[in-house]
């Protein structure tokens, strides 16, 4: 009787054995099921040389274990999330001691490259804390605009969910719980170092990301049920191309989140703080939305909190994919 899994072919299968069957290659397969890793993040818990470990690294993912993201000057390393071959590796992490002492060594050698990120993400939220704060002042409170988010995408179940711009990656935090698999793009390296330390501190291990364009996903159609643009379309140029491309990617029947500013006239935020846009008109997002296909299911706007520093209320816009996901059809019975 099968089991539903895909059989795997003979050389993919021996390939995958061939390269994950060695001690320090496996060594990297384990840590990589923890976290993204750069080489000399592994040179580190590994105390090997950096040509070796990017032998092996290369190897790897050759074999398709293991996935290579670049961003800057600097390459992550992340366990392969597709492909049959991943999908045995994973089965043998998983089967692994967690009591080993090897495991274990570098499991504490792990903990203190996370524990530099979280300083390193401490001492840029320090130096920043100031300005952050002073715009958090004058909209809404993040915590009424999260739970609107979340009411507004509460009614069916997330597979896989895109954040555009992730930031510090609270999209990817905020909504684990809910998913099976979470990816964050930003073309920030700072943030994208703040989002891993926080995604790490999490133990969000189903949820990365890694460095990318809005304007041009390296990323397949019809592959997320779910694509967020939280607080992002304001620093943009091209509000219209990110909303459009951010639909490319949309399953038939997903659907797409934006949270932005409405209208203001704060044109110091233009000034120091790079907003290409003071806001946004309802029927501006709207406008684009359709453009790209969609259908608007909610549009809805939380004013500013009273008094005088609240000046900018946030909009919310929901859309869909208008395209009916289609069921397969049920398997035929053997006589």
């Amino acid at each position: 009787m099968s089991s539903g899994t895909p059989p795997i072919g003979f050389p993919t299968l021996t390939a995958a054995l061939k390269a994950a069957g060695e001690a320090t290659r496996l060594r990297i397969l384990a840590l990589l099921a923890e976290t993204e890793l750069t080489v000399s993040d592994l040179t580190a818990i590994l105390h090997q040389s950096q040509p070796r470990l990017s032998r092996h690294l290369r190897l790897l993912a050759e074999a398709g274990l293991v996935e290579r993201f670049r961003e800057g000057a600097w390459a992550f390393f992340r366990l392969g999330e597709r492909g049959s071959a991943a999908d045995v590796v994973r089965g043998l992490i998983a089967r692994l001691d967690a009591g080993d002492a090897v495991i274990g060594r570098d499991r504490e050698r792990l903990a203190a490259v996370r524990g530099a990120r979280v300083a390193a993400a401490q001492a840029y939220f320090r130096r920043h804390a100031a300005e952050w704060d002073r715009i958090r002042k004058l909209h809404v409170a993040d915590a009424a605009v999260e739970a609107a988010v979340r009411a507004a995408l509460a009614d069916k179940p997330i597979r896989a969910l895109l954040d555009l711009g992730t930031g510090t990656g609270r999209m990817l935090e905020l909504f684990a719980p809910d998913i099976e698999r979470g990816l964050g793009l930003d073309l920030s390296l700072d943030m994208l170092a703040l989002a891993r330390a926080r995604l790490d501190r999490a133990g969000l291990q189903h949820c990365s990301v890694r460095h990318g364009d809005i304007y041009n996903l390296a990323l397949p159609r019809d592959s997320f049920d779910v694509v967020i643009l939280h607080q992002v379309l304001h620093f943009l140029d091209d509000g219209p191309r990110a909303v459009a491309e951010a639909a490319r990617v949309l399953r038939p029947g997903g659907r797409f989140m934006v949270v932005d500013f409405a209208p203001h006239d704060l044109e110091f935020l233009r000034e120091q703080h790079a907003h290409r846009r003071l806001g946004f008109a309802a029927e501006t997002v709207t406008q684009w939305l359709e453009g790209a296909g969609l259908e608007l299911v909610r549009q809805q706007t939380l004013p500013p909190p009273p008094g005088p520093e609240g000046k900018i209320a946030v909009s919310l816009w929901l859309a869909r994919d208008p395209r009916i996901l289609l069921a397969a059809p049920p398997a035929r019975e053997v006589a």
